[in-house]
């Protein structure tokens, strides 16, 4: 009993057989990546070029990270690839109908003035983002670091230094004072701290400043931070790029002068 229990174990007749596993979409994705020629490395050179004017403008704010470029190089291979239609027009798809990113970016409102450099600003228009890489790429550039960045309004001193000084009138109120000298209820309350109840006839200091919107920091730029923030759709954004990245790092690079 004991030696036919062996045999059944362990003869040819029965050993077991695993069921190939279907290939799935992420699959086909993964060979076409694997597969990359030199035709998947043809904007290398203006990804360099528009990395280095981003991490130039955004240098000097708070906490910033240079990006590195190989970064966007693998958001086109997730993007779009060289076997795809829009690889020639819109690699990085921004600016696609269904998406509202690049209105985001250009709009102003969500901080993209502060994130384009200011040489970017008048060539950067719906109409090239749609039709040229090298737009959609510095665009889709932006808009990667326009939802990477931190936000605030912040009070902004005037640059002359200047501290005036003004007399509280009859139902005065340091907002009102402040929008009338051109200050800001901010700026006016760190110079009179003590100045908690007005009094006509009292003099409080100002300095001229304006309220505007800063970088104050940057987000970690992670695979899935990319992917919940960039990406519209693709549930395997972010294991795409896990794989991308490594191989964009081992593939031949373009020749830039």
């Amino acid at each position: 009993m004991g030696n036919t229990a062996h045999r059944l174990a362990s003869g040819p007749a029965n050993q077991r057989h695993t069921t190939p596993q279907p290939r799935t979409g992420f699959d086909s994705w993964a060979d076409g990546v694997d597969k990359a020629d030199d035709q998947w490395n043809a904007y290398d050179c203006e990804i360099r070029s528009a990395v280095d004017e981003y991490n130039m403008h955004l240098s000097r704010t708070p906490g910033y990270v240079p990006l590195d470029w190989r970064v966007v190089k693998a958001m086109l291979w997730v993007e779009t690839g060289a076997k795809a239609p829009s690889w020639k027009s819109r690699p990085m798809q921004i600016g696609n109908a269904s998406d509202a990113g690049l209105m985001a970016l250009l709009g102003g409102r969500e901080g993209g003035d502060l994130i384009v450099p200011p040489s970017l600003r008048v060539s950067l228009s719906a109409s090239s983002v749609r039709a040229e890489p090298a737009s959609n790429i510095r665009a889709g550039i932006g808009y990667l670091l326009m939802r990477m960045a931190t936000f605030e309004f912040r009070s902004i001193l005037s640059t002359d230094g200047k501290v005036h000084e003004v007399t509280v009138k009859d139902g005065d109120s340091l907002e009102r004072i402040a929008k009338e000298q051109g200050s800001t209820p901010e700026v006016m309350k760190k110079l009179n701290p003590s100045a908690h109840l007005l009094k006509a006839g009292q003099v409080l200091k100002y300095q001229k400043a304006i309220v505007r919107k800063v970088i104050t920091g940057w987000m970690p730029l992670t695979s899935s931070r990319i992917a919940a923030r960039y990406n519209v759709g693709d549930a395997n954004y972010a294991r795409k790029m896990d794989h991308a990245l490594p191989a964009v790092r081992k593939a031949k690079e373009a020749v830039c002068r």
